[in-house]
């Protein structure tokens, strides 16, 4: 246990089953909602539909298939016995993927195609695709989507990481998301 302005932090081998639930909840409707909100926003058009659902298939890609092949190998929750991340992808990560090394792991945050610029795009680009719809064809159904799709980045940013999250993390001394929220 560690101390955190008074606080005593347990650094989690397994996360409970509510925190997996609440962080992949957060995210898969963030990321439903968003499609939703693109294709509302666009007017139901086919190409509303084409880039509804290539932003889905974006978002869960970079998410469920490129997160455990890319940053879970190099993860120190690949390596512990009996381990549970928060996302529960280092489950996934150990069937699909060859361990990596845990010196490796900031890299997630190295580049302009890192794992994290990807994964910030699939939490922003529903924001600024139905932004631009919302101010030309408003309609209280967009405006309640795009509130929501905001709403849960916020509670992303400012309840699960520092909360649930990243403060539980045995990873938050060499991880670079964890560095820049001061944990």
């Amino acid at each position: 246990m560690a101390s955190l302005d008074g606080l005593k932090i347990i650094g989690y081998t397994r996360y409970p089953l509510s925190s997996l639930l609440t962080y992949n909840g957060v995210t898969v409707l963030h990321y439903l909602l968003g499609g939703f909100g693109v294709i509302l926003g666009c007017g139901f058009s086919w190409w509303a539909y084409a880039l509804g659902v290539l932003y889905l298939a974006f978002a869960f890609i970079q998410m469920y298939v490129l997160m455990p092949l890319w940053v879970c190998p190099d993860c120190v929750y690949y390596k512990l016995k009996d381990s549970l991340c928060i996302s529960g992808l280092n489950i996934v990560s150990k069937t699909i993927a060859r361990a990596g090394s845990v010196d490796h792991f900031a890299r997630r945050g190295e580049g302009l195609w890192c794992h994290n610029n990807l994964y910030l795009t699939a939490k922003i680009f529903p924001i600024l695709a139905i932004l631009p719809a919302l101010i030309l064809n408003f309609s209280a159904d967009l405006l309640v989507t795009f509130l929501a799709v905001v709403g849960l980045l916020l509670f992303r940013i400012s309840v699960i990481f520092p909360k649930v999250a990243c403060v539980h993390r045995r990873a938050r001394n060499i991880c670079p998301n964890a560095k820049a929220m001061g944990l």
